[in-house]
């Protein structure tokens, strides 16, 4: 297997576990979120926090296959009210997994490490698929199963809702959560405290991102890619800026 490369072209070091300065570097940064304190603590993010996290996904490629990607720190700013400049956390996917369309998020922050996976900002066409997957009673059983044993074996289910089902479906409906559902997520954390134990660590994204599997399989299977142009994804209109659309709900 050829591990993936950083920018500069160097193999990423092993994972040896996160430190007690991975998660008081992120402590700093949330009171002092200025490019004088980035700088001042370069040396820590680029060994303690980016470089532990990219260790660490690179260390799971041996269990799940596919390419690490890695996100920048900096945020921007040009959209947004928040005009911090940098993002309080730090987070990459193992993707383009073969056989799979969900990628693999491990995300640090001040509070501890999480690993999710899942269905991500769901676009029209596959929202469409999902909701009448999730109603077929047919397929909408089996996928309320799978998340309940998920749930009963640890995992968290979470992702953006509406406030009531969809236009169109049963207010009662007795999978009437799922659809609400615009996204659908499976993860699970682990404590600063947890998280400085290199092999546990590896443990939980391990489980986690295999106890998900089944659902990502059903989602695979009954939803897919999206193949809609990058304009119409959100339902957005032909003409429409993204900036007009800044904030707006997407159904």
């Amino acid at each position: 297997m050829t591990l993936p490369r950083t920018r500069d072209g160097a193999v990423p070091l092993p994972f040896t576990g996160f430190t007690a300065a991975t998660f008081r570097w992120f402590a700093g940064l949330e009171r002092d979120n200025s490019r004088d304190y980035f700088q001042r603590t370069r040396d820590i993010y680029d060994t303690d926090v980016r470089g532990a996290l990219e260790a660490l996904l690179t260390a799971l490629l041996r269990s799940f296959s596919g390419e690490v990607r890695m996100f920048r720190q900096n945020r921007d700013v040009r959209f947004s009210p928040d005009k911090r400049p940098y993002k309080t956390t730090c987070y990459g996917l193992i993707v383009n997994r073969p056989g799979r369309v969900a990628g693999l998020y491990a995300q640090l922050s001040r509070r501890g490490v999480y690993f999710g996976t899942g269905y991500y900002q769901m676009t029209a066409d596959q929202l469409e698929r999902f909701r009448e997957a999730v109603a077929d009673p047919r397929h909408g059983p089996g996928l309320q199963r799978l998340c309940a044993t998920a749930v009963r074996r640890g995992l968290e289910l979470s992702g953006r809702t509406l406030a009531t089902v969809p236009r169109g479906f049963d207010r009662d409906h007795p999978r009437r959560r799922l659809l609400a559902m615009k996204e659908l997520l499976l993860g699970r954390s682990l404590s600063p405290r947890d998280a400085v134990d290199r092999s546990r660590v590896l443990a939980v994204a391990r489980s986690t991102w295999r106890g998900a599997d089944p659902v990502l399989v059903w989602l695979d299977r009954n939803v897919g890619k999206t193949t809609l142009p990058q304009d119409l994804r959100w339902g957005r209109r032909p003409g429409t800026s993204r900036r007009a659309r800044n904030g707006s709900e997407r159904a």
